[in-house]
Order: C-alpha cells, then structure tokens, then sequence
C-alpha cells in the first residue's frame, strides 16, 4: 500500500529504495555513482565522533550517504530522480548530498530529462558546519543550470521538510508539490512562537496549510503521485500523451458443430 496507512490515510516514511521502486517502470532504473568527498572534514565529536555517527548510518540504510539517485523510465519517459532519506542522519545536507543534488542535475542536463527529487531532511548537517551551509548556494546554482537547459524540475516535499534544504533545491521546483500532511518549514514552529510572541494557527507548517496559502502549487496522495509526475513531465516537454494499451479484442463466439447422433456412437474398437 506504498506505506499509507489504509484507516487514517497516514502516509509513512519510505526509504530511498522503496521511493525508487514505487515510480520507475517496472521498478528498473540505472543507479548513479556519486562523487566521493571527505568522510569528515573537521575532525568534529559532540557526544560521539562524526565518523562513527556516518558509519552507523551506512550500515542502517545500506546508503552511502543521505541522497540516492537514479536514471530510468517513468512512464515510458526518461528522467532522473532523487530520493532523499531522512533514516540517514535526518536527511541532512552535507558535502555528499550536495554532491548527490549537483551530479543528478548534471545528468539531468546530459540526458535532456526532467529531475524529480524527493525531499526529506531535518537540514544542514551541523558536524560539517560552513561546508555543510555551502550545499545551499552550489545546489541552487545546479537548478539555474537545469533551467537554463529549460529542463522540468519537479520537487516532491515529503514529511518532514525543513532547515537548510527548504532554504535552497527545496522550493526551487517548477512545480511544488507535496504528500499529504507533511511538515513543510524552515524553523520549528516553537522557536517562531517564541520569536513573534504569538500563538501559531492549527496546522501551521503543515502541507494542506502552505497550499492554501500559496507556498506550494498541489497536494497528492502517494497512490496518486506516479501518474500525477508523469503527466507534468510530458507537459513541461511538451511530449505527446501516451497512448492507452490496446483493449483486447472480443471473443468471437463459435457456434458448436451439429454432429448427428448416429455420429456420436463409440467407434468399435480396433482388432
């Protein structure tokens, strides 16, 4: 049920993988080798070493960092997507992701395909500190790349949103759209009551909220998102509407043979 729970309509976290498979044809797509970059460039530890922290997210999602990326088929039309997934250390922007981001819109460019990404993340990675805050303008600079190739750039804002990726790639998307009651925002909500001293309207933050107040074009049920993706690419290509598969032809009712009776008499049996 692509992780929605039937009853409340909530919908669950994906992983990068299951994202993957729920929009490509077939669940078939070339996975794209990202840059490697230094593990960690500051040498940082709070409670623990940010290396250990990296290793421990490595092996729990199986990803070398917080973004995945792959080139394949939706709907018969080729494009790249990004899948972010917040398992990894919040979905935080470090070096690698911003690497991640840049390379997939590279690609994007190379192939001549829209880039679709799937935002997850708590925001910038605070162990690689100014490096970690340089992703937002190297990431926007990417997304000025892809619409100068005047290439579709769609961004899917999945639960949570938040920090530093919504202050940049985030809410750079030709079309805006978001999952059903995900939390959309840069500060947390309680850090804003506390700097504007007033109390926040229900569901303030959330997709629904931001939709009817202009900050994102639509909200789609995930049962509902592959077609809905498809159906911009080709608009923002400008690529014909695919055709609907042929309906099987109709059997053609044969009528039985009469066989008279002296026919259906068994045949003597052979000497």
């Amino acid at each position: 049920n692509q992780f929605v729970i039937p009853g409340s309509n909530y919908h669950m976290r994906m992983s990068a993988m299951a994202r993957l498979k729920s929009i490509f044809d077939n669940e078939t797509w070339f996975d794209v080798a990202l840059p490697e970059v230094t593990a960690d460039p500051l040498k940082f530890r709070d409670e623990r070493k940010y290396s250990d922290r990296i290793k421990d997210a490595r092996a729990k999602t199986g990803l070398n960092d917080a973004i995945k990326i792959g080139y394949g088929k939706l709907e018969g039309a080729a494009v790249v997507v990004a899948v972010q997934d917040f398992d990894f250390m919040g979905g935080s922007l470090g070096m690698a992701a911003g690497e991640a981001i840049v390379r997939g819109l590279e690609l994007a460019v190379e192939k001549k395909s829209p880039f679709i990404v799937f935002a997850a993340s708590g925001g910038a990675r605070m162990q690689e500190g100014v490096l970690s805050l340089m992703q937002l303008p190297r990431t926007t600079v990417g997304v000025q790349m892809l619409r100068e190739a005047k290439l579709p750039y769609l961004v899917v804002l999945t639960n949570p949103t938040t920090g530093g990726v919504t202050a940049s790639y985030a809410m750079l998307g030709d079309v805006q759209i978001a999952e059903p009651g995900a939390l959309i925002g840069f500060a947390g909500a309680r850090v804003i009551e506390q700097t504007i001293r007033e109390k926040l309207p229900d569901g303030f933050q959330r997709a629904e909220y931001l939709r009817d107040h202009g900050m994102i074009d639509m909200v789609v049920h995930r049962h509902d998102l592959r077609p809905t993706l498809a159906r911009l690419c080709r608009l923002l290509t400008k690529s014909p509407a695919r055709e609907p598969a042929p309906k099987p032809a109709a059997p053609i009712a044969i009528p039985a043979p009469t066989v008279p009776a002296a026919d259906m008499a068994p045949a003597p049996p052979h000497a």
